[in-house]
């Protein structure tokens, strides 16, 4: 299993935590209502860590609908959450590459846990430009990403011994919904025809789902929302569009659409005429309370969208 080289493993916070708690009643963390407070840096790892943990903490989202985690810079409010916080969960593989050093301070005081760190290695895309960095978006498949759902929820029963069953109990429904999920998806990207199944997208958040349920994907950026496209990004992705006839692209909620307008108005010129599909999920799950504001939510919807604009 990969480890990130600035940061000690998972193992190693539990038992460093359990040393914390043990050598310095004074130091132990601080409950409110009785309730340890986890902070998530994004709502996909937080929709993980309510379903595990359900009553037994407050769970607190960092980043919320719309927000780039690529880009993210923690505000003094931020550091504040972050400090106060008994634990922290984030994605990792430098989804949150901004927070990094952040990370690694907060580490030696608390459990600091990357849930896609837990995932094995042999599961893991590194990035099409062939600088050998690791395809943070695992969440994009539900398989691969409930991998790292389990590492996290062994790991949460280290840190509530007195709570094991109930949070085993909650995993394995949480897990038993999104495998059917899963089936889902699957069922619906079949209805696809084939040569209509391309996924075209701002930047790259969507190989693992590609990959999962049979579907090409392209996306005009890299897997970071940080690198820049240029003109002759755009030129072949217009060139690709209309050499395959395809219909549709697709936004993101948290990336600027400008790319792809741009690409709009490339196949315009050429006489093919193609529509936005939709907007997607990609970094940033829906707001809280919607169906899209949940991560089995946020998935469903973005698969619908994909099937009714490409089939």
């Amino acid at each position: 299993m990969r480890r990130s080289s600035f940061l000690i493993t998972p193992f190693f916070y539990l038992i460093s935590y359990f040393l914390f708690l043990t050598s310095s009643c004074s130091n132990a963390p601080k409950k409110q209502g009785g309730k340890l407070k986890i902070l998530a840096t994004t709502g996909m790892v937080g929709d993980a860590a309510k379903n595990l943990l359900g009553q037994l903490a407050e769970v607190e989202v960092l980043m919320g609908p719309g927000v780039d985690p690529h880009l993210y810079k923690a505000s003094q409010g931020d550091m504040v959450k972050l400090s106060d916080a008994d634990i922290i969960i984030y994605s990792g593989h430098h989804l949150e590459g901004k927070m990094t050093d952040i990370f690694e301070k907060m580490g030696k005081t608390k459990p600091v846990l990357p849930l896609s760190e837990y995932i094995s290695e042999k599961k893991l895309l590194k990035s099409a430009d062939g600088n050998g960095t690791i395809d943070p978006h695992l969440w994009m498949d539900i398989k691969t990403w409930s991998q790292g759902i389990a590492g996290i929820a062994d790991t949460l029963k280290g840190l509530f011994p007195n709570d094991t069953a109930l949070i085993g109990n909650n995993y394995r429904t949480y897990s038993d919904d999104l495998l059917k999920t899963d089936k889902e998806v699957g069922e619906l990207i079949a209805t696809i025809p084939m040569e209509s199944r391309v996924l075209i997208t701002s930047h790259d958040a969507f190989r693992y789902y590609g990959l999962a349920y049979n579907i090409e994907v392209k996306g005009l950026q890299g897997i970071s929302t940080v690198s820049e496209y240029g003109l002759q990004d755009v030129s072949n992705m217009v060139n690709f569009i209309v050499s395959r006839n395809i219909k549709a692209v697709f936004i993101e909620t948290s990336v600027s659409e400008k790319s792809l307008q741009a690409v709009i108005e490339g196949c315009n010129s050429k006489g093919h005429k193609i529509k936005i599909g939709g907007t997607l999920f990609s970094d940033a799950m829906g707001a809280n309370g919607t169906p899209e504001g949940t991560y089995k939510g946020m998935i469903l919807h973005n698969t619908k969208l994909i099937v009714n604009a490409l089939r």
